[in-house]
C-alpha cells in the first residue's frame, strides 16, 4: 500500500487494522463500525481516524459497536458523543447508534454526559439495525447495475450525464465522468464481477457536490500504485494508477469493506473557478 492511500477504510500501513472495521452494507448505505480490544492511545488514534473517514463517506446511518471494547474507564465516551454530534450536524444528518451493554461503564458515562439527548444507547447491533432499516437512502440518487465489461465506463458516463442535467450540475459534469469512469474501470478489470453504480446529489446551491459509490464482489480494498519510472503516463492495464485521477479530480475519495464486496466511493464539489 501506498503512502498516499488516507481515505482508504480499515488500512494502516500495509495491513488491516486489528481492532477497528468498518464495513457498509451498499443496499442501506448503513455502516457498522466494530472497536475491540483494550483501549489505549494507539487504539484511539485508530477509531478517530477511521470515523473520520466514515462521516466522511456520509453515510445514511451508522451503528458503532462497542461490546468487544475493554474501556472499564469510559474514557472513550467523549469520541462516541462527539460522533453522534457530528453526524446530526450533517445535511442530511447521519444517524448514529451507539450499541454497548446498558450495566458497562461506558453505558453509564454516555448517559451522565446526555448522550441521550443526542442519540439512543442499543443493547445489541440487531436492536440498532431494525431502528435504522426505515431510513432509506437519499430521494435524490441514481443507481445503475453493470456487468463487468468494457462497456460498463461509457453507460456509467451516461449516468452521470443524466445526473447532472437532472440536478442542474454541469459544472460538475466532466470531473465526475472522469471519475466514474476510473472507478468502474478499475473494478471491471480487478474484480471481474457485477457493478454497481450509485450517484447521488449531497448539499445545494453552490455547496452542493456529487456523490459517486461504485460497488464490486471482490474484497480487496484498491491500492494507489507508485509510478513506474520511465513511463509517460499511466499504463492502459496498470489501474492502480488511476486512482492517483480520481484523488486529482474528485475532493473526497474513499473505500471501505461491504458485505460480499466491498464499495469506493468519491465526492466531487465546485472549485471557485467552476462556481
Amino acid at each position: 500500500m501506498a503512502a498516499g492511500s488516507p481515505h482508504l477504510i480499515g488500512w494502516s500501513g500495509d495491513a488491516l487494522t486489528d481492532s477497528v472495521l468498518a464495513v457498509i452494507d451498499a443496499d442501506t448505505a448503513v455502516i457498522e463500525f466494530s472497536v475491540w480490544g483494550e483501549w489505549d492511545r494507539a487504539l484511539s488514534t485508530q477509531a478517530r481516524t477511521v470515523l473520520d473517514k466514515c462521516l466522511a463517506e456520509h453515510p445514511t446511518g451508522m451503528i458503532i459497536d462497542l461490546h468487544q471494547l475493554d474501556d472499564p474507564h469510559a474514557v472513550s465516551s467523549l469520541l462516541w458523543l462527539t460522533a453522534c454530534v457530528q453526524g446530526a450536524a450533517m445535511e442530511p444528518p447521519v444517524a448514529v447508534a451507539v450499541c454497548v451493554s446498558a450495566g458497562a461503564p461506558l453505558a453509564r458515562r454516555l448517559r451522565r454526559l446526555g448522550a441521550r439527548d443526542w442519540l439512543v444507547l442499543y443493547a445489541t447491533v440487531s436492536q440498532a439495525r431494525d431502528a435504522l432499516a426505515g431510513r432509506h437512502p437519499l430521494p435524490d440518487r441514481m443507481h445503475l447495475a453493470l456487468p463487468a465489461a468494457p462497456a460498463a465506463a461509457v453507460l456509467a458516463r451516461s449516468l452521470i450525464n443524466d445526473a447532472c442535467r437532472n440536478w442542474d450540475m454541469p459544472q460538475l459534469c466532466q470531473r465526475a465522468r472522469l471519475v466514474i469512469s476510473e472507478l468502474v474501470v478499475n473494478a471491471a478489470e480487478h474484480a471481474g464481477t457485477d457493478i454497481e453504480v450509485i450517484v447521488s446529489k449531497r448539499g445545494s446551491g453552490a455547496a452542493a457536490a456529487l456523490h459517486l459509490a461504485v460497488y464490486d464482489g471482490d474484497p480487496i480494498l484498491p491500492q494507489i500504485r507508485d509510478p513506474v519510472p520511465g513511463l509517460l503516463g499511466p499504463s492502459l492495464v496498470d489501474r492502480g494508477l488511476g486512482l492517483r485521477i480520481v484523488g486529482a479530480a474528485a475532493s473526497a475519495w474513499g473505500a471501505l469493506p461491504a458485505r460480499g464486496g466491498k464499495l469506493v466511493w468519491a465526492i466531487v464539489r465546485a472549485r471557485p473557478e467552476e462556481h
